[in-house]
């Protein structure tokens, strides 16, 4: 038994319970049963009487007297565990007027009567109401669990030739680990699938996850897709979904702008939860699965990848999943993962962004010019947040007749993803959340021209005017009254 305080109940010796109603001979039985040395004080002389029937250590005395804090000065730890929420106030004060420092635990019945408690000096208070509350809604959770688990394998086994797992464009980790965990429970029921995905795998962080834990993907070029007779879409609301006509399966943990339309047998979207990976741990737990090493991995990288290693919008749920996957993964691995080399071009991206930064407040917009890689312009965004000062970074860049901009933001008053989405939603296509988002725009939107034209100079400038124009303004900076530095 723990608190939140740091103490473990269970190390301390001696305790003490005040007005013993059903929640205290509850705590009194248990403790006694763990060898523990407990003292019972009731007003009710046929409790008492009945507690010693017990064999229980029990004591008449009414909680409120001021003597009650003499009798239980030698005691490690005080329960009052009273149903009448001002006996427990006053046991409180007379506690601590007397100088006991005793760790005590005590009952409310309501948030207020909560905080009166603290304020009295009560370490610990709990509610009744509330616990059978909590309880009752993690029966809830198993019970909708297994439920879903179930559902989720009839989908599976309905399948007669194969599985297709689709994956949104230039997927990160957290779709990848995802995938890869859907793969495995199909796999346990004998159904092959594979993972298919639009675009490149172009993030060196990305490219390592996959080869290092040797994950099979599938690009769609390489594909028929008649070849499959279930498909499923996994965490693809925030990169783009895959245009497919028929939809079995949906896991995601963002909502899905046509959800209505795919009208999959099985849906299981959770926004309230941090990584898709964290939904699938979930029913890789419930399935009772053998969990191979490379996809415990995966799944624990997916979660730290999503939460930025539990610093971003992580929940509960996402902290147990990782904690069980954490003994099952290959941290080796995981540490080259983390840590792989730079390409000279995600270099050159970088110190390109560098030298064009604009800053504006804590908000620095840079153009990186032309290039070939576009994952590397979400490496620069991340780099760039760390420069002192700064809360939200966007980078953009030209590649064949597109320009690509990635953002990133630690301002927990921004949501970035609607910033670019206000700025650029009607021209391009944009996603992304709070924190990390994208767009994508024709180039022929903003300039008229294409990169086929002589005067890359001018293409560069025009880009850069709109570009950063329609950013500042939908981060509601004044361009032309805020300081402006840059590394030129």
């Amino acid at each position: 038994m723990s608190t939140a305080s740091g103490i473990t109940m269970a190390s301390m010796s001696t305790y003490a319970i005040l007005g013993c109603g059903s929640v205290g001979h509850a705590v009194a039985e248990e403790l006694v049963e763990e060898g523990k040395d407990v003292l019972i004080l009731d007003a009710d002389e046929g409790r008492v009487e009945a507690l010693r029937d017990q064999d229980l250590n029990a004591q008449q005395a009414d909680i409120c007297e001021t003597d009650v804090a003499q009798t239980v000065a030698d005691r490690d730890v005080v329960l009052i565990m009273s149903p009448d929420v001002n006996a427990n106030a006053e046991a409180v004060r007379n506690i601590r007027e007397s100088g006991g420092e005793q760790f005590i635990v005590a009952r409310a019945d309501d948030p207020v009567s909560a905080d009166d408690l603290t304020e009295l000096g009560a370490d610990v208070v709990i509610n009744p109401s509330a616990v059978i509350a909590d309880s009752a809604l993690r029966a809830l959770e198993t019970g909708e669990l297994e439920y879903k688990a179930s559902q989720l394998g009839d989908v599976i086994d309905g399948t007669e030739e194969r599985m297709a797992i689709l994956i949104h464009r230039s997927p990160d980790p957290d779709s990848i680990a995802s995938a890869a965990a859907l793969r495995a429970i199909a796999a346990s029921r004998d159904v092959d699938a594979d993972i298919i995905y639009e675009g490149e795998i172009g993030h060196q962080e990305n490219r390592a996850f996959v080869n290092l834990l040797g994950i099979e993907l599938t690009s769609n070029e390489d594909v028929n897709l008649d070849e499959y007779d279930t498909f499923a879409l996994v965490d693809v609301a925030k990169g783009g979904e895959p245009a497919v006509e028929s939809v079995d399966i949906v896991i995601d943990h963002y909502e899905h702008e046509h959800e209505l339309e795919h009208d999959a047998a099985f849906s299981d979207i959770r926004p309230n939860i941090s990584a898709t990976s964290t939904i699938l741990t979930k029913y890789i737990q419930e399935l009772d699965l053998n969990l191979d090493q490379s996809v415990a991995t995966a799944l624990l990288y997916g979660i730290r990848a999503e939460t930025l290693d539990f610093k971003r919008d992580t929940t509960p749920a996402d902290l147990t999943a990782a904690a069980y996957l954490y003994p099952f993964a290959d941290h080796d691995t995981l540490e080259q993962v983390e840590s792989p080399s730079m390409s000279p071009e995600t270099l050159d991206v970088l110190a390109e962004a560098i030298r064009n930064r604009e800053v504006q407040g804590s908000h620095l917009v840079s153009n990186a010019g032309f290039i070939r890689d576009r994952d590397a312009l979400a490496q620069a965004a991340q780099h760039l947040l760390n420069l002192e000062g700064i809360t939200t970074t966007a980078v953009f860049a030209i590649a064949d007749d597109t320009i690509y901009l990635a953002a990133r933001s630690k301002d927990i008053r921004m949501n970035i993803g609607k910033v670019l989405s206000d700025a650029f939603g009607g021209m391009g296509e944009t996603a992304g959340h709070s924190t990390d988002a994208s767009v994508e725009i024709p180039l022929g939107i903003f300039t008229g021209l294409d990169t086929s034209d002589d005067n890359r100079d001018t293409l560069l400038e025009l880009t850069e005017e709109a570009v950063k124009r329609k950013l500042f303004e939908a981060m509601g900076v004044d361009s032309s009254s805020s300081e402006s530095s840059n590394g030129n």
